[in-house]
């Protein structure tokens, strides 16, 4: 079967000239980092901060070029913005003069697209996530949280194949955070879009996806691909498996957290 994601070779260099300050040197921020997902696969991107995820991230969006290597999805070449995905950043950055619903529409609106079946698939998306009752607050009367939910309903709106996440959740409270993991499992259920999900929390890595990537540090590169074997639906009782528990210290030993553990032969020896 062939993937719906091909991301190979992927090389950023950034020139010196265009990182502000005393900068002389370029900064590579990707170094040849390559990997596959499926249509409909839930892919974590994990590493420590500043590695260059949010840059590959950016990359496969064409909202940025990359400096050399190749990027696929869906069968043809990134080579600009690409229009069939959403994408959620870190803030949710809703327009405080709209209305729920009128963010959650701009996208349609852009793309001239603002239909009666547009604005009831707005409410079907906005009930999903628990902010029916929401559709004409402005954002400042929303919690961190409830902004967070109408900027996925914004992202998914126009019913995207790929939804990209850059560390979406990571300024919310632990309490909310779990609650929108697992509203972010439903949705993914629901849409069946394929999703590359930025994030520095190994338990939410290995929670949310079926295959988790460590980066190294900068320069990023690939260094490790980690299949979780979660079954579904998961719950947070499935943070408590011994599935979950082997993904996580795979996740650890791979960011240099943990040291992998001796080969019997070579516990032998040393004893």
């Amino acid at each position: 079967m062939q993937s719906f994601g091909v991301v190979r070779d992927a090389r950023k260099v950034f020139p010196a000239n265009e990182l502000g300050g005393r900068a002389t040197e370029p900064l590579v921020a990707l170094d040849n980092a390559s990997f596959t997902f499926d249509r409909g696969e839930f892919v974590s991107l994990l590493g420590p901060s500043g590695c260059g995820k949010t840059t590959l991230l950016r990359i496969v969006a064409g909202l940025i070029s990359k400096t050399s290597g190749s990027i696929v999805v869906d069968g043809h070449e990134v080579t600009g913005p690409y229009g069939d995905y959403g994408f959620v950043f870190q803030s949710p950055s809703l327009m405080p003069w709209r209305n729920v619903l009128d963010n959650v529409l701009f996208p349609m609106e852009v793309l001239k697209r603002r239909t009666p079946r547009a604005v009831a698939r707005a409410h079907e998306l906005l009930d999903l996530v628990g902010l029916g009752g929401f559709s004409r607050s402005r954002p400042h009367q929303l919690s961190g949280g409830m902004q967070q939910r109408v900027a996925l309903c914004r992202a998914l709106i126009h019913s995207p194949k790929l939804l990209l996440m850059d560390e979406p959740f990571g300024a919310l409270d632990e309490l909310t955070r779990l609650d929108m993991n697992d509203l972010l499992l439903r949705i993914r259920a629901e849409t069946q879009a394929s999703v590359l999900f930025v994030t520095h929390s190994i338990s939410e890595a290995v929670y949310l996806a079926d295959k988790v990537l460590v980066f190294s540090r900068r320069p990023a590169r690939v260094a490790a691909e980690i299949t979780v074997s979660l079954p579904a639906p998961r719950t947070q009782a499935s943070r408590f498996s011994a599935e979950f528990s082997a993904a996580e210290r795979k996740a650890c030993e791979a960011l240099g957290v943990l040291t992998a553990p001796a080969s019997a032969a070579v516990q032998e020896r040393a004893a």
